[in-house]
């Protein structure tokens, strides 16, 4: 498996930018009226597809439309990013037709998590293109306008601010240095064995899950061990762990320590992050190069993320 390629950065939001919404994985479910107003509110447009809407089974349509939707919008010059509206499942379906080349001659912020998990790293790994693992249009809709706006905010500069948690968990200190993957557990399992999964080697790992209990967890996290996939990573980072109820799971440290279990004694592990599936899914920028500091609690971005408009 060969190294990660040099990092392509999109360009940064700014106020009157438009916005296109993409459904890559489940169908809409909820009425996105609310999302649409609320960035409006913020100053953006939102470009939105006719049949974004679609359902077919469990799918949001078949995935020839879910393919054409996103070339489209990366084809589009004048959309700037992409945003997912839910997740679910189906993004595996695609990857394997998706025009890669297409992708990196047009760079677009591109934001989502869950099952669009399998996105982020697929094209970062595939393109270099820096990914932004963060809320879906639909998360935001529940989480409100604070939400919303702190998701701008870290899209509208060229690096995240540094991440200084409170209630942050340090499993294990340390200071460890890389590129950030991961995302969404059940996802990157998934991608083990296909020519799609990322590269693990010199990576900082993040990891979050729902309804997914303890059992289950510890089983993809021994096979991401037995696979040999984090021999050579150089911390990871915890986020939520919630239940069917989107509640925490009641034996999550049952978790924590077997991550501590199937790791060398020099990695950093953190948890208690505020990444997943709960109320606060900060975001953060699959590929880019970012500090775990255990002195401090804090994780610091090394490298721009996102560059200007004339850059």
């Amino acid at each position: 498996m060969s190294a990660a390629t040099k990092p392509l950065l999109p360009i940064r939001l700014q106020r009157g930018d438009y916005i296109g919404l993409a459904a890559p994985s489940g169908p809409l479910t909820d009425d996105i009226t609310a999302g649409l107003r609320m960035l409006r509110d913020t100053g953006l447009n939102a470009v939105v597809s006719q049949d974004i809407d679609r359902r077919h089974n469990y799918l949001a349509g078949p995935d020839k439309r879910r393919i054409a939707e996103l070339h489209e919008l990366f084809r589009n010059p004048r959309i700037k990013a992409i945003w997912a509206v839910r997740g679910g499942f189906g993004c595996t379906r695609i990857i394997a037709d998706l025009d890669y080349q297409l992708i990196k001659q047009n760079p677009k912020i591109l934001i989502g998590f869950s099952d669009l998990t399998i996105l982020l790293n697929t094209i970062h790994r595939q393109t270099g293109l820096i990914t932004f693992h963060g809320p879906v249009l639909s998360t935001i809709i529940r989480d409100g306008q604070t939400a919303l706006t702190d998701c701008l905010t870290a899209l509208s500069l060229p690096r995240p601010p540094d991440f200084n948690i409170k209630g942050l968990e340090i499993l294990r200190s340390g200071q460890a240095a890389g590129p950030i993957i991961g995302g969404n557990l059940t996802s990157m399992v998934s991608l083990l064995g296909t020519p799609y999964e990322p590269y693990w080697p010199e990576s900082l790992l993040l990891l979050e899950d729902i309804n997914e209990p303890a059992y289950k967890v510890d089983r993809m996290l021994t096979q991401l061990k037995l696979a040999g996939r984090l021999e050579r990573i150089r911390g990871i980072i915890l986020g939520d762990f919630l239940d069917g109820n989107s509640r925490p799971l009641g034996d999550i440290e049952l978790i924590w320590q077997r991550v501590l279990e199937i790791t060398a004694p020099n990695i950093p592990v953190w948890a208690n992050f505020p990444v997943g599936h709960g109320p606060e899914n900060r975001i953060m920028p699959i590929g880019s190069q970012v500090l775990m500091d255990s002195n401090t609690g804090c994780l610091k971005f090394q490298a721009d993320c996102l560059r200007h408009h004339a850059e």
